[in-house]
């Protein structure tokens, strides 16, 4: 039942000749026309879709190819600064916000950023957004009144309810602005005002080529950049080693991480951000973890010190017990853990719950049946190694499963379709600069794993209106404490991303919201 994933070799040589094949500048050189390109390897998500009304990944590739910008970005602070905007105020209520654009803004068809053109985007998100998975409505309700002042620059924002940080909520990449009138492809050829636009999509498992954008307001340090889509950590480190990519990201095997650390001609950079990678458990009525007794069990025999800690993980992963990550500010040291590690203890609970094995083959039955849970994972970030630290120990714990290790597209389409047992993934938990949009992620009408808790919907109720922070942070500290309880999700840990890069660059930039891959900051050694 353990799945092993490796790359062939043979595998790696394809991948090296299709990066030659695709005609490929050699890494950090001018071609032929004086031009600067750079080659970057990167996972693929959602087939690369670069549309933010389709799911997350559409807005989040959007944005870190470089092609597309939000009204507001954070700082590593987490704190919005303008970006498209100039400029916000907002009424005491905070339901009444009114944004200035930046002067002489274009897309990079060339048309100008106006206050209609981004209320076409906002409503264009409220007409496309529930044909897609990305629930845009949790950044900006649906219900949002919005008007446009061309002559004054300003768009009014009125919301039904009470936003603590809708300036946050904008800067996630769902909210990329988008010239909504002129684009023909959405998903592939989408238009933004980034310092990078799309000149041609090269396939699924391929990449993008992506040029300058001539109206850029700043100096645009790439004539050209080459995106290739590498999902496997080897092929990054082969890619890098080979001189056929100048940068990638999140190279997840520790040796090679070490040995790139090691050499004077790569720069490693890594940050701590505010990353949780976990398992979602199904809770849905009709799903065999809806038994609160097998996700207890599930929890209580996985020793996440132990795989945290590991040389496979090598503390990529600092372990936790919580949704959201132990350094961030919300009463993680207050929470209470009643399934720590404690294997035997875990068995009890099965074995006085009759999940047991009667048929003497080492897997415990559920209403009659052998169980056979179906984990879903992928290749990024060490989900997979993760995933089968997990199975071991369910072997011990006498539970069967089904390794479903596919691509990020194939776990993504089955969490949304609640089409899986235990789904490995890793998200970013304060993408709007605080954790009201993540904890959505299980508040009954906004779930991808099926639960709902009363208590838990009338807290997250509160605290998408709540204005005081202090209550803010009360409030999520039980939300947490509510999902501890619940035992609704397996921990990986908390994640620290890396980028890294050869002496062909000058310079690369690593942010604690890692929305902001390719941007003005990555320069050309020469």
């Amino acid at each position: 039942m353990k799945r092993k994933r490796f790359l062939s070799g043979i595998a790696l040589l394809l991948i090296v000749a299709m990066l030659t094949a695709c005609g490929s500048t050699p890494a950090g050189s001018a071609d032929t026309n004086g031009e600067k390109v750079l080659n970057f390897g990167c996972a693929m998500y959602t087939d690369g879709c670069v549309n933010p009304a389709n799911d997350e990944n559409g807005g989040w590739n959007f944005m870190r190819y470089g092609a597309g910008e939000t009204l507001f970005k954070f700082d590593d602070n987490m704190v919005p600064q303008p970006w498209v905007a100039e400029k916000y105020v907002v009424s005491e209520d905070h339901t009444d916000w009114t944004i200035t654009l930046k002067k002489g803004y274009k897309f990079s068809d060339g048309c100008d950023v106006t206050p209609t053109k981004v209320k076409e985007y906002l409503e264009w998100l409220k007409q496309e957004g529930p044909n897609g998975s990305a629930k845009p409505q949790k950044y900006l309700e649906f219900d949002a009144v919005i008007t446009a002042d061309d002559a004054a620059g300003t768009i009014n924002i009125k919301t039904s309810k009470s936003y603590a940080n809708l300036i946050g909520s904008l800067c996630h990449p769902t909210m990329s602005i988008v010239d909504v009138e002129h684009t023909k492809d959405f998903d592939n050829g989408i238009i933004g005002t980034g310092p990078y636009m799309i000149e041609k999509f090269n396939g699924v498992g391929v990449g993008y080529t992506m040029v300058k954008n001539p109206y850029y307001p700043e100096e645009v340090p790439y004539d050209k950049i080459n995106i290739y889509f590498m999902g496997d950590a080897s092929a990054k480190t082969m890619a890098l080693q080979s001189g056929q990519v100048d940068l990638v990201e999140n190279i997840t095997n520790v040796a090679d991480l070490a040995s790139f650390d090691e050499d004077p001609n790569y720069t490693v950079k890594k940050i701590a951000g505010v990353r949780t990678g976990f398992s979602w458990m199904n809770c849905s009525p009709n799903s065999i973890l809806s038994d609160k007794t097998l996700r207890k069990a599930i929890l209580m025999a996985i020793d996440n010190e132990t795989i945290a800690n590991s040389k496979t993980i090598g503390g990529l992963y600092k372990a936790g017990f919580s949704v959201l990550p132990s350094s961030l500010d919300y009463g993680y040291d207050k929470l209470n853990n009643p399934y720590a590690y404690n294997v035997e203890a875990a068995k009890k609970i099965l074995d006085d719950a009759g999940i047991v094995d009667t048929n003497g083959n080492g897997i415990r039955e559920y209403k009659g049946k052998d169980i056979e849970l179906r984990y879903i994972s992928y290749e990024n970030r060490l989900l997979n190694e993760n995933s089968e630290a997990h199975m071991q120990y369910l072997d011990e714990l006498g539970i069967g499963y089904k390794a479903e290790f596919g691509s990020s597209d194939d776990q993504w389409s089955k969490l949304a379709a609640l089409d899986y047992d235990i789904n490995n993934n890793n998200w970013t938990t304060v993408g709007t600069g605080d954790p009201v949009a993540f904890m959505a992620n299980w508040a009954t009408d906004t779930t991808y794993c099926g639960y709902s808790n009363p208590e838990y919907d009338k807290l997250y109720d509160e605290l998408k209106v709540t204005l005081d922070a202090d209550r803010i942070k009360e409030i999520t500290f039980q939300l947490q404490q509510i999902l501890v309880d619940d035992a609704v999700a397996i921990i990986d840990g908390y994640y620290s991303s890396s980028l890294i890069y050869s002496k062909n660059v000058a310079f690369a930039t690593l942010h604690t919201a890692d929305y902001y891959w390719i941007s003005t900051e990555i320069k050309p050694a020469n």
